[in-house]
C-alpha cells in the first residue's frame, strides 16, 4: 500500500503487540520527532547558581548593596551562592564571617530558604540560598 501511493511504512512503537506501523513520509516523521523533542528539552529549566562574596570585615554599606543583589537574583529565580573569603590572616574572624552569612540569610528569609548552613571549607564559609516557588 505505501508503495502504491509512493510513501514509507514507519514502524512507531515497534514493543506493542502488534507492532504499529503507519504509511507516511519517513523525512517528515523524522523531522516532527526532532522538533518534539527540542519542544521538551526547552520546558526543562536550568539550575542558574549567582555567587556573591563578601570579606570578613564587610563595611554596612557594602553589606546592603550586595543585599540588593542577591534579592535580584532571587526573584528571577537563581540559586544563590553567598560566600566569605578569608585573606592572609583574617581566618582568625571565622565568627564574624559566619554571623554575616546568617544575617544574610534572615534578610533574605521571605524571598528564599536556606539550604545549607554556612560551612567553612579552606580559606571560604560558603552558603547557599534557594528561592522560594510562587
Amino acid at each position: 500500500m505505501a508503495e502504491e501511493i509512493g510513501l514509507d511504512l514507519v514502524e512507531i512503537s515497534p514493543n506493542a503487540s502488534p507492532p504499529v506501523c503507519k504509511i507516511l513520509e519517513y523525512k517528515k516523521f523524522l523531522y516532527e520527532q526532532k522538533k518534539r523533542e527540542k519542544a521538551l528539552k526547552a520546558k526543562t529549566s536550568k539550575i542558574v547558581i549567582k555567587e556573591i562574596r563578601f570579606g570578613p570585615n564587610t563595611d554596612e554599606h557594602d553589606y546592603e548593596f550586595k543585599k540588593k543583589h542577591a534579592e535580584k537574583f532571587l526573584k528571577e529565580g537563581a540559586k544563590l551562592k553567598a560566600f566569605v573569603f578569608f585573606k592572609g590572616r583574617s581566618i582568625v574572624f571565622k565568627e564574624k564571617g559566619q554571623i554575616l552569612l546568617l544575617r544574610l540569610a534572615q534578610d533574605l528569609e521571605e524571598l528564599g530558604k536556606v539550604e545549607q548552613m554556612p560551612i567553612l571549607e579552606g580559606k571560604k564559609m560558603t552558603i547557599f540560598i534557594a528561592p522560594k516557588k510562587k
